[in-house]
């Protein structure tokens, strides 16, 4: 087991360092990391404490400092210290800037303005938490995206995701003994998309869900007979309805959202949305 001291130093939230860190450290095994989180470092004086604190843990340096001054500073430190550093935004700035013609602008935190796309990203959230888990059918001609699908099939942390990405996502379980709403079938704004997963893997979820409430794990919910028929309840009608379906037995919920907005895309006939 590799230890790593991992210094993520960021002039704004430092939203864009984490997943990039996060996606760089998934394709390394063995590796114990011990990260160190420096959000909205604008100031030397505040970069001289956390220089610190990098001194006597040593390890990989990562930053968005858009300062000259402060980036400077910081650059010669680390050089003093022998400490690697990485500024990942700078090969996309230098493309960017040869194609545009002109020098990006050294704000922090830009990409957060409060913008109408901003707006809309907090109107989508509070759209989906309202409308999670069938609550509120009525009002699903207003949504971008419907998931359906059996319980425990991550419904609502996918529908929260794309939220958080703009769209405005409703919900609803598929239970054999109690149908849908009518209404289901006749949207026309919202693309309806059916999530479904391997009976083993539901069963898997469900019964940890239920030891986790302190209830009985033997039941209908986790019999293997009665799930899968409910899974093949669940395939029938997004085939009746020719709804695409997405298998997320194997996908993350990041992944899953990905493929529901490359559904999206491909139903506007392949324009890119602003909020992707």
């Amino acid at each position: 087991m590799v230890r790593l001291h991992l210094h993520l130093l960021s002039d704004s939230t430092g939203e864009t360092l984490e997943n990039i860190a996060k996606a760089a450290l998934a394709q390394y095994d063995d590796v114990e990391t011990v990260r160190h989180f420096w959000p909205m470092v604008r100031t030397e004086a505040h970069l001289d404490r956390i220089l610190q604190e990098i001194a006597q843990n040593p390890g990989l340096v990562i930053f968005t400092l858009v300062n000259p001054q402060t980036r400077r500073a910081l650059e010669s430190r680390c050089h003093a210290l022998g400490l690697p550093m990485v500024a990942p935004l700078d090969p996309v700035n230098d493309a960017l800037s040869g194609l545009l013609g002109q020098q990006a602008k050294a704000r922090p935190g830009r990409q957060h303005v409060l913008d109408a796309a901003y707006f809309a990203r907090v109107d989508a959230i509070q759209f989906t938490i309202a409308h999670d888990d069938g609550i509120a059918w009525e009002e699903w001609e207003e949504a971008d995206i419907v998931l359906a699908g059996v319980s425990r099939s991550s419904k609502t942390p996918t529908s929260i995701y794309l939220a958080n990405r703009g769209y405005k996502t409703a919900n609803i379980p598929v239970v054999v003994e109690s149908p849908p709403p009518p209404l289901l079938y006749q949207l026309k704004n919202p693309l309806v998309v059916g999530l479904t997963t391997s009976a083993d893997r539901l069963i898997a979820i469900r019964r940890n869900r239920l030891l986790s409430l302190n209830q009985t794990p033997e039941t209908d919910y986790v019999n293997q007979d009665a799930v899968a028929r409910e899974i093949a309840f669940a395939r029938r009608m997004f085939a009746d309805n020719g709804w695409p379906v997405i298998d997320v037995t194997r996908r993350s919920i990041e992944e899953t959202a990905a493929a529901i907005i490359s559904l999206c895309n491909e139903r506007r006939g392949g324009a890119v949305s602003p909020r992707d």
